[in-house]
Protein backbone atom coordinates (compact mmCIF):
# COMPACT_ATOMS: atom_id res chain seq x y z
CA UNK A 1 0.00 0.00 0.00
CA UNK A 2 1.38 3.63 -0.79
CA UNK A 3 0.21 5.00 1.77
CA UNK A 4 -2.23 4.15 4.84
CA UNK A 5 -5.87 4.94 3.97
CA UNK A 6 -8.51 7.21 5.80
CA UNK A 7 -11.90 7.00 6.01
CA UNK A 8 -14.09 9.92 4.61
CA UNK A 9 -17.42 10.85 4.71
CA UNK A 10 -19.69 12.60 1.76
CA UNK A 11 -21.16 15.83 2.59
CA UNK A 12 -24.57 14.14 2.52
CA UNK A 13 -25.40 11.96 5.51
CA UNK A 14 -27.16 9.78 3.18
CA UNK A 15 -24.23 8.22 1.21
CA UNK A 16 -21.92 5.98 3.15
CA UNK A 17 -18.68 6.50 4.69
CA UNK A 18 -16.23 5.03 2.30
CA UNK A 19 -11.71 4.59 2.42
CA UNK A 20 -9.62 5.56 -0.95
CA UNK A 21 -6.48 3.50 -1.04
CA UNK A 22 -3.73 3.38 -3.21
CA UNK A 23 -2.14 0.03 -3.66
CA UNK A 24 1.36 -0.49 -5.83
CA UNK A 25 3.15 -2.87 -7.82
CA UNK A 26 6.43 -3.41 -8.54
CA UNK A 27 6.77 -6.22 -12.05
CA UNK A 28 9.42 -6.90 -13.61
CA UNK A 29 9.86 -5.15 -17.07
CA UNK A 30 12.96 -6.62 -18.70
CA UNK A 31 16.11 -5.27 -18.80
CA UNK A 32 18.07 -2.65 -20.36
CA UNK A 33 21.28 -2.47 -22.53
CA UNK A 34 23.37 -3.28 -19.67
CA UNK A 35 21.65 -6.15 -18.40
CA UNK A 36 20.58 -4.49 -15.39
CA UNK A 37 17.08 -5.82 -14.28
CA UNK A 38 14.05 -2.83 -14.68
CA UNK A 39 10.81 -2.62 -12.54
CA UNK A 40 7.62 -1.42 -13.85
CA UNK A 41 5.37 0.27 -10.72
CA UNK A 42 2.13 0.39 -11.30
CA UNK A 43 -0.44 2.10 -8.75
CA UNK A 44 -4.59 1.38 -8.82
CA UNK A 45 -6.60 3.53 -6.70
CA UNK A 46 -9.87 1.53 -4.73
CA UNK A 47 -12.89 2.19 -2.69
CA UNK A 48 -14.00 0.61 0.27
CA UNK A 49 -17.60 1.43 1.63
CA UNK A 50 -18.75 1.64 4.87
CA UNK A 51 -17.45 -1.29 7.75
CA UNK A 52 -15.21 -2.63 4.97
CA UNK A 53 -13.25 0.73 4.16
CA UNK A 54 -13.32 1.45 8.22
CA UNK A 55 -11.44 -2.05 9.06
CA UNK A 56 -9.19 -1.21 6.17
CA UNK A 57 -8.27 2.27 7.44
CA UNK A 58 -8.23 1.52 11.19
CA UNK A 59 -5.91 -1.62 10.65
CA UNK A 60 -3.92 -1.15 7.13
CA UNK A 61 -0.76 1.34 6.84
CA UNK A 62 1.51 2.27 4.33
CA UNK A 63 3.62 -0.77 3.17
CA UNK A 64 1.22 -3.05 4.46
CA UNK A 65 0.25 -6.34 1.72
CA UNK A 66 -3.71 -6.49 1.18
CA UNK A 67 -5.02 -9.13 -0.79
CA UNK A 68 -8.31 -7.47 -2.22
CA UNK A 69 -11.08 -8.99 -4.23
CA UNK A 70 -12.66 -5.80 -6.39
CA UNK A 71 -15.25 -4.76 -8.64
CA UNK A 72 -15.19 -2.86 -11.57
CA UNK A 73 -17.48 0.07 -11.73
CA UNK A 74 -18.02 2.27 -14.75
CA UNK A 75 -18.45 5.88 -13.80
CA UNK A 76 -19.99 8.36 -16.48
CA UNK A 77 -21.54 11.94 -16.15
CA UNK A 78 -21.90 14.74 -18.41
CA UNK A 79 -19.55 17.60 -17.25
CA UNK A 80 -19.81 21.46 -16.93
CA UNK A 81 -19.08 21.85 -20.57
CA UNK A 82 -21.74 19.06 -21.29
CA UNK A 83 -19.39 16.53 -22.48
CA UNK A 84 -19.69 12.69 -21.50
CA UNK A 85 -16.76 11.63 -19.38
CA UNK A 86 -15.79 8.33 -18.60
CA UNK A 87 -13.95 6.99 -15.77
CA UNK A 88 -14.02 3.66 -13.64
CA UNK A 89 -13.50 2.95 -10.25
CA UNK A 90 -12.42 -0.34 -8.11
CA UNK A 91 -14.44 -1.35 -4.75
CA UNK A 92 -13.47 -3.44 -2.63
CA UNK A 93 -16.16 -6.57 -1.82
CA UNK A 94 -13.64 -8.45 0.35
CA UNK A 95 -10.29 -8.54 1.29
CA UNK A 96 -7.74 -10.13 4.02
CA UNK A 97 -4.25 -9.01 5.15
CA UNK A 98 -1.12 -10.11 3.89
CA UNK A 99 2.56 -9.45 5.20
CA UNK A 100 2.89 -6.13 7.60
CA UNK A 101 5.15 -3.28 5.85
CA UNK A 102 7.58 -1.40 8.11
CA UNK A 103 5.04 0.91 9.80
CA UNK A 104 3.04 -1.79 11.34
CA UNK A 105 5.89 -3.80 11.86
CA UNK A 106 7.23 -1.24 14.36
CA UNK A 107 4.06 -0.55 15.88
CA UNK A 108 3.49 -4.59 16.83
CA UNK A 109 7.22 -4.36 18.35
CA UNK A 110 6.48 -1.02 20.31
CA UNK A 111 3.89 -3.25 21.73
CA UNK A 112 5.30 -6.11 22.20
CA UNK A 113 8.32 -3.91 24.19
CA UNK A 114 5.85 -2.35 26.21
CA UNK A 115 3.64 -5.47 26.90
CA UNK A 116 7.65 -6.65 28.42
CA UNK A 117 7.98 -3.74 30.34
CA UNK A 118 4.67 -4.16 32.10
CA UNK A 119 5.54 -7.61 32.83
CA UNK A 120 9.05 -7.13 34.44
CA UNK A 121 7.39 -4.53 36.55
CA UNK A 122 4.90 -6.60 37.43
CA UNK A 123 7.79 -8.91 38.94
CA UNK A 124 9.42 -6.26 40.80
Amino acid sequence: MEISPRIQNWRSKAIPTYTRLCLVGNDYAGKDERGNVREAVTTVWFVAFESLGEAIAKHARKGDQLILQAQIRSNNWIDKEGEKQYDHSFVVQNFRFGAPGKTKREELAARRDEREIGALEAEV
